[in-house]
């Protein structure tokens, strides 16, 4: 059984287009759905479905978290119920895993195939869209869970030696626009253009990012906010101001970003 793991970008969607050329078959696509993507993400997923449907693929099945009553828990929930930001700004990977991975898992431990795959002593084959770029990410995502008995990984654009371009192109190709990046609106690994473009193209979207960070301010305390070592307040208040106000230069350059290291449940 091959399940495609699918995080609503660029990488993954190139590997469905790959597969489907390669004429490897696909029995399930699962998106681990967090509640806080953009907007451009669940267009995209829409835009896959319908190219899924003319070419007689699955279509995405979309997977939530849920709470210990079966309430659907999203992570933005979850970081305002318990007042914490969400754990990629402390250094740890436990949203992506709790909100990303477990969903997945969970749904595949109760699919009848995948059920009766393991009955008869065999893994369920899961393909990730890590590209060429990112074999440091395949190591990490062979290192958690070494002994996996359920899945066997499989990275093809690593295997296919497609880079990004590549897969950007793989997408036109297809007749598709380009997803945009997927990730959280509010996530800690934005880099500081792209909270500047949520800023300015879409407000309601800062908004509760911001609601997310001052809820969680009276508990910081190395972490100065969604930023890590900045609060996106600040910094926007900074920027609006024109960088004259005084709360710590360094980190307002654009140079000096962190880039995106989160662990997204082998998905993009």
């Amino acid at each position: 059984m091959n399940i495609v793991s699918f995080g609503g970008g660029t990488n993954s969607s190139a590997m469905i287009f790959g597969m489907y050329e390669q004429k490897t078959p696909i029995d399930l696509i699962l998106f681990a759905d967090t509640g806080g993507e953009r907007e451009h993400t669940y267009r995209h997923i829409d835009a896959m479905n319908i190219w899924l449907a003319e070419h007689g693929l699955p279509a995405i099945t979309i997977v939530e978290k849920m709470d210990k009553d079966g309430n659907r828990l999203t992570l933005e929930d979850d970081c305002l119920k318990t007042g914490n930001l969400p754990a990629i700004a402390y250094g740890f990977k436990t949203c992506s895993l709790k909100h990303k991975v477990e969903p997945q898992d969970k749904f595949c431990n109760n699919y009848q195939t995948c059920i009766d795959t393991w009955a008869k002593g065999e893994r369920v084959n899961k393909y990730i869209g890590y590209d060429a770029g990112e074999e440091h990410r395949k190591f990490n995502a062979l290192l958690h869970k070494e002994d996996d008995k359920k899945f066997n990984k499989i990275f093809p654009l690593i295997d296919w030696q497609w880079y990004r371009e590549d897969c950007e192109n793989k997408i036109l190709e297809h007749g598709l626009q380009l997803p945009g990046k997927s990730s959280c609106f509010f996530c800690p690994s934005m880099k500081k253009k792209e909270i500047k473009e949520l800023y300015r193209n879409e407000p309601d979207l800062f908004q509760r990012a911001i609601a997310i960070e001052k809820n969680a301010m009276p508990n910081l305390t190395s972490v100065k906010g969604l930023g890590r070592s900045y609060s996106w307040k600040k910094y926007i208040d900074w920027e609006k101001d024109g960088g004259n106000k005084q709360v710590g230069m360094c980190p307002f350059y654009d140079d000096v970003d962190t880039p995106c290291d989160c662990y997204d449940g082998y998905t993009d």
